[in-house]
């Protein structure tokens, strides 16, 4: 489902730009999908869950004695060194010679496409799962992450073939990693009827499957059957009570049902258990961006971004964080300002960034120059009101003179004021789709070397799609 961001009434598309709290909060649901992963208010939020997935680490099988010195073995191992240690670009190198000495090893390519997505290039992690899949279209870690990527940007129909066919595959009818991906297929694609019947496919085989029981209660969170979605949760956590998706599910469910205490406990309850929980460090943000705590929305954002680089959502809250002090320090805005820039750099054109990069940069005299421009790009944006485009041309006019006759930059007190205004509490019902397009990720980790890496012919060692009950791991997006 795409995300339509709603003004509040009384609030113009330009205050909400220039409003941190009033860009549409991320409030993310974690929902049960299947298999390995990868990877408030006045009224309750309307959020799309996002699931999670988990997958083990693998560790790669020991090197043969003729391969322990050089060879594609050698290589690759060097490489899964690499990337376990975060140095991805010496991983993508060392993957690429595996490929290109042993073309035959799948790991190494959908290694490749893993190592793409954690740095953004999503096009190449697409390009990187779909030559595994050409090779062996049962590869289910690339049928998992490929199905996230066409999730994220809102391909839902391209996901639901790819699943549908998956499991149309001989000896595939049942499997749960697919049936419960599927399952967030149908939910994002506004299916209810089909993501329904496919949970409960999975529970008819298998009525212990956790992540079934998440995802069913997303697909009633999303009708609205909040106490439903409460009591279907509740089954979830007692096959699962380490798996801060379900506690993070809950804190939405309690947002909508306007028991903001309960909300927040769940949410840091879900860190507490995993303290690489990206979505419930969003919702903690969320919570605290809308009462005007922006250091500590600041501190929660950082941490999201810093689990999930690659989400403009997470840059896109903690600019707003930022702004949000520029006030008590111009230093801030600047700060906001490049946050805001690299949401555009994932998301060309995204109104809010536009619009919050252009007040940001204002705030201090290093930044008028991009401020003049941003504001004159958000000026000609449709959604910009007549009387906000007044604004502009008051600030632009401003800053022109002051740049022509060298004064300072604005007084902390009217960057302040700037800062605070549509700081309003009932945006917390606006609830951004993005990390619900992620739901039921594929795998996190790379994988292990197989035996066509190796000087030595053995057995695979590919790692397996997570197991719906397996609490572990990064947080995958829910139905």
């Amino acid at each position: 489902m795409r995300t339509h961001f709603k003004v509040p009434a009384g609030k113009t598309a330009m205050t909400l730009a220039r409003s941190f709290t009033t860009a549409a909060l991320v409030f993310t649901t974690a929902c049960a999908t299947t298999s390995q992963v990868k990877p408030a208010d006045a009224e309750a939020p309307s959020p799309r869950p996002v699931p999670v997935a988990t997958a083990e680490v693998p560790s790669a099988p020991a090197a043969s004695q003729d391969s322990e010195d050089s060879g594609p073995h050698a290589l690759f191992l060097s490489a899964l060194a690499a990337f376990d240690a975060g140095d991805y670009d010496r991983a993508r190198k060392g993957f690429e010679q595996v490929v290109q000495t042993s073309p035959q090893s799948l790991n190494a390519q959908f290694n490749l496409g893993l190592i793409a997505e954690r740095q953004g290039r999503l096009a190449d992690a697409q390009a990187a799962y779909e030559k595994v899949l050409a090779k062996e279209p049962g590869h289910q870690p690339s049928l998992l992450n490929l199905g996230r990527l066409y999730r994220v940007q809102e391909k839902f129909a391209e996901a639901i073939r790819l699943y549908e066919g998956a499991l149309a595959a001989p000896g595939h009818a049942h499997d749960v990693a697919l049936l419960n991906n599927l399952t967030v297929a149908y939910r994002l694609a506004g299916q209810f009827a089909k993501a329904e019947a496919t949970a409960r496919r999975v529970l008819a085989r298998s009525k212990d499957n956790p992540e079934a029981y998440k995802n069913l209660a997303l697909v009633y969170y999303d009708q609205g059957q909040y106490r439903l979605a409460e009591l279907v949760s509740a089954n979830a956590r007692k096959l699962a009570e380490n798996d801060p998706g379900v506690y993070n599910n809950l804190g939405m469910i309690y947002l909508k049902l306007n028991e903001r205490p309960r909300a927040l406990a769940q949410f840091q309850k879900a860190v507490s258990i995993n303290d690489k929980f990206a979505p419930g460090y969003l919702n903690i943000g969320a919570m605290s961006l809308a009462y005007r705590d922006y250091a500590g929305a600041e501190r929660a954002f950082a941490r999201a971004v810093e689990l999930d680089p690659t989400s403009y959502e997470s840059h896109l809250y903690y600019a707003f964080a930022l702004d949000g002090q520029k006030g008590s320090d111009a230093k801030r805005g600047l700060a906001a300002g490049e946050a805001f820039e690299k949401v555009l750099a994932m998301r060309p054109g995204h109104p809010e960034a536009v619009c919050g990069a252009g007040w940001a940069y204002a705030a201090d005299r290093a930044g008028w120059q991009k401020a003049l421009d941003y504001l004159e790009r958000c000026k000609t944006l449709q959604a910009t009101p007549p009387q906000d485009r007044q604004m502009i041309d008051a600030k632009v006019q401003g800053i022109q003179a002051m740049l022509k006759s060298g004064q300072p930059q604005p007084a902390a007190a009217e960057a302040k004021k700037e800062g605070a205004q549509g700081t309003d509490s009932s945006l917390l019902d606006k609830v951004s789709d993005e990390a619900a397009r992620q739901e039921g990720a594929p795998t996190e980790e790379a994988l292990p070397a197989d035996e066509a890496a190796s000087a030595e012919p053995g057995p695979s060692q590919e790692a397996p799609a997570a197991s719906p009950g397996n609490p572990a791991g990064a947080p995958s997006p829910a139905p």
